[in-house]
Parts: structure tokens; sequence; C-alpha cells
């Protein structure tokens, strides 16, 4: 039986208020988004030390579950990245793509998601983070409110991306929410109306 394509609310101040406050309360989210923090913030700022790009890779690898099975190649992979510090401090969209393609044993990987997710850990308003859940709400409202014209493939370039989250936040009159507070309300619909064991709100 094919299953039904999901209604999502239309976005507005509301629903991201709604999703935001909803955050708060999401006690294992909150907490481990507090914990990277301190590590990407406070404790390992710079990018210089692969011990400290070690630290970062393996937190972020295990609390995303980004299935990254080689932490160490890809640790040396961002300390070889050029001027990586500075282009993280000025939001650099390359840089997304500079991270993301690492070779282990001889075979490229595409760590996309994981590469957002470093640098947006660093710059959280500056770099939005990939995920499928975004990218199935993206998609979703290009369809029905055609708030952008883009193709699917778009979402996986991370300019081309970035520039489709500003412009769905132009589109629903968000300008008031920083990229960060979008892309909590974005994952957070997502996961709700587009996971497998989903609840919808009340």
């Amino acid at each position: 039986m094919t299953q039904k394509t999901p209604q999502l609310p239309t976005p507005s101040i509301e629903e991201v208020e709604y999703y935001l406050n909803k955050w708060k309360t999401l006690d294992n989210y909150r907490l481990q988004e507090s914990a990277l923090n301190k590590l990407f913030f406070q404790l390992c700022p710079n990018n210089s030390d692969i011990s400290d790009i070690l630290l970062k890779t393996a937190t972020l690898n295990d609390f995303y579950s980004t299935n990254i099975f080689a932490i160490y190649p890809v640790a040396k992979h961002i300390q070889s990245v050029c001027n990586l510090d500075e282009r993280l401090k000025t939001g650099d969209v390359t840089l997304v793509s500079d991270i993301q393609k690492v070779i282990i044993s001889g075979v490229e990987k595409n760590f996309y998601s994981f590469a957002s997710k470093y640098c947006s850990h660093h710059n959280p308003k500056d770099y939005p983070i990939y995920d499928s859940y975004v990218d199935k709400v993206l998609c979703y409202f290009k369809k029905n409110d055609h708030f952008a014209v883009f193709k699917t493939e778009d979402l996986r370039d991370y300019e081309k991306f970035k520039g489709i989250i500003i412009s769905f936040r132009e589109f629903y009159g968000l300008e008031k929410y920083d990229l960060k507070q979008i892309d909590q309300y974005l994952w957070q619909l997502g996961k709700e109306y587009f996971s497998i064991n989903k609840k919808k709100k009340n």
C-alpha cells in the first residue's frame, strides 16, 4: 500500500516558535548541543592541533551517527584544509565542499552532512546543517508553495543549499530568525512528519 504524503503546516512565525520552544524541552538534543558548544567554542575552538580535531570529529560522529568508521583520516584531512579557521569565521560556503570529500584506503568518501555539521558547530549562524529531514521539508514546500526553483540534487551542493534555506526564510517572512533557528525548526518538522515512527503534534 502506498504511503500517503503527510500534510505539513505552512511555515509561519507561530510554527517556528512552537518548534523552538519544543527544542528547549528535548533534554537529549539540548544537552548534547550544549556539550558540543563547550567543545567547539571553549575547549577546542581552533583546528591546528590534530588532537582537537580528533575530539571534535569523534564527538560529532557519535552524537549525530554520521557513519564515519575511520576518524583519523577525516581529522587529518580537516587539518590539511588551507586557512580553515579564518574561513570558518568569515562563513566561507566553499569550505564545506573542501571538507566533505576524504580519501580513505584509496576510496573517496563523501561526508557532506558531517562537513556541514563540522562547520556549523564552529559558526552556526553562517552554516546551516544539511540533513535528510531538512532535505525532505524543503522539497515538500518547493512542490507545494514553489518558494524557490531548484532540483533535489541542488540541496547537496552546499552553496546552493544555503541559498535555498535563505530563500525559504524570506518567502515565509521568517527573517527575524537566524539560520540556526531555522535549522532547528526544519529538522524537528522533518523528523516529526517524515520519520518512519512519526508522531504528529496535537
